[in-house]
């Protein structure tokens, strides 16, 4: 059983984190450098952005992850250390003066960047609040999950206890994630950390499956960033028989990853650059996994599709076009769609053409919060999900000055 719990980075045994303004960003207000460490040594997996151009911290991290080991993390908001002549050197000297404070080696060091492309990073500030950032370490990790946000509203951070050979583990996260966010592959920055037992390997193995169906399924605009990834740290604390080989254990340890995904992804594409409305889309009746993924993804991702949904426009004409250009081989003679939120549910399109429904109750499910675009191919029995949002004004306004 997966139970959810309150919490976040820290919520398994022998985490703690940390959040401040260091003064990387201007608001003062705004905390711009988070710290995560586990109290032992921790296995550590990653999957990382496939934008051709990745951040220095990217590189760095993916050498120091090559022993599957892992005591913390340390990252930055504001600037993204990416395009910059001196970033490996920047990126492993934030690197070195954390492992300094905090007394491991600097390899065991986690190392990511959030924010602008192009601008050097100065590592003076960082330099000067890492004592403060270290001493400040404690069990509540909301900190740490504010400051690496960027244009994001909220602080995303979740976390659920399962239980494995008879001991209660816990697995929790925080993430970030508003904009430059599209399905290829870890674009946004996830945290997650977990006091099972599991070997690298099984870790790795558990976190490169689990993303095709959460985080590979997410889109906010189309932009693949060059600068995140998606992080996981178990220490082992929960004391259960360590998870080598798939079984009963893996099953139930995938359970516990995908609950805290899912819910992540969700949180992110409810927070995209000026959005007002989460959108699920739901493909049922595909003849297999990847048409249901491709068609999911074609309909989560049109402009057109998030423009009306903004409008609370029941235009299910969109969802039929992005589904018949989406490569996938459907049969449009045989597609349905129903609109539903917590205001109802309504039927807008079968076997391929529109039916007559109310455009009243159709614009009142549309002006809720979370939407279910519900699609049924009629094909087979193969489903997928993918989660997005609206399209607003106030996406172009936040990117138009991003950089100024």
């Amino acid at each position: 059983m997966i139970e959810k719990i309150n919490g976040g980075v820290t919520a398994a045994k022998g985490f703690l984190a940390n959040g401040i303004h260091c003064g990387i960003r201007k608001n003062p207000g705004k905390k711009d450098v988070a710290l995560i460490y586990s109290e032992v040594p921790a296995k550590a997996a990653a999957v990382y952005t496939t934008n051709l151009v990745k951040g220095a911290p990217l590189t760095v991290t993916k050498k120091h992850l090559e022993n599957g080991l892992a005591q913390a993390v340390i990252c930055n908001s504001g600037n993204a250390n990416t395009c910059n002549a001196d970033g490996i050197e920047v990126a492993e000297k934030m690197s070195a003066l954390t492992a300094e404070v905090l007394n491991i080696k600097a390899e065991d060091i986690v190392v990511a960047s959030t924010g602008v492309i192009g601008q050097p990073l100065d590592i003076t500030p960082i330099a000067n609040g890492l004592e403060e950032l270290a001493k400040g370490l404690s069990f509540d990790g909301h900190s740490a999950a504010e400051a690496i946000m960027t244009t994001d509203t909220k602080a995303k951070e979740v976390a659920v206890q399962f239980e494995v050979d008879g001991k209660n583990c816990t697995l929790g996260g925080i993430a970030k994630g508003s904009g430059m966010i599209h399905p290829n592959m870890a674009t946004m920055l996830v945290f997650l950390t977990t006091d099972c037992a599991i070997s690298a390997e099984m870790l790795q193995k558990a976190l490169s499956a689990d993303i095709k169906n959460t985080f590979n399924m997410t889109s906010v605009d189309g932009d693949t960033s060059t600068n995140d990834m998606v992080v996981v740290l178990a220490n082992g604390k929960a004391e259960n028989t360590e998870i080598t080989a798939e079984g009963p254990a893996f099953d139930t340890f995938m359970k516990a990853l995908n609950s805290v995904t899912v819910d992540l992804c969700r949180r992110i594409a409810a927070d995209g650059e000026g959005a007002t409305k989460l959108l699920e889309c739901k493909v049922t009746g595909a003849p297999s996994l990847e048409i249901a993924k491709v068609t999911a993804k074609s309909i989560i991702c049109s402009s057109l599709v998030k423009a009306a949904m903004f409008g609370a426009d029941a235009n299910w004409g969109r969802i039929l076009c992005a589904i018949g250009y989406s490569g996938a081989a459907v049969d449009v003679t045989k597609v349905e769609v129903h609109f539903s939120s917590k205001a109802g549910d309504i039927l807008v399109c079968e076997n391929g053409a529109g039916v007559a429904f109310s455009e009243e109750l159709a614009k009142k499910i549309l002006l809720e919060e979370e939407i279910d675009i519900l699609v049924d191919l009629h094909d087979g029995d193969a489903c997928s999900t993918a989660w997005g949002c609206d399209l607003t004004y106030d996406y172009v306004k936040i990117n138009g000055d991003y950089r100024t």
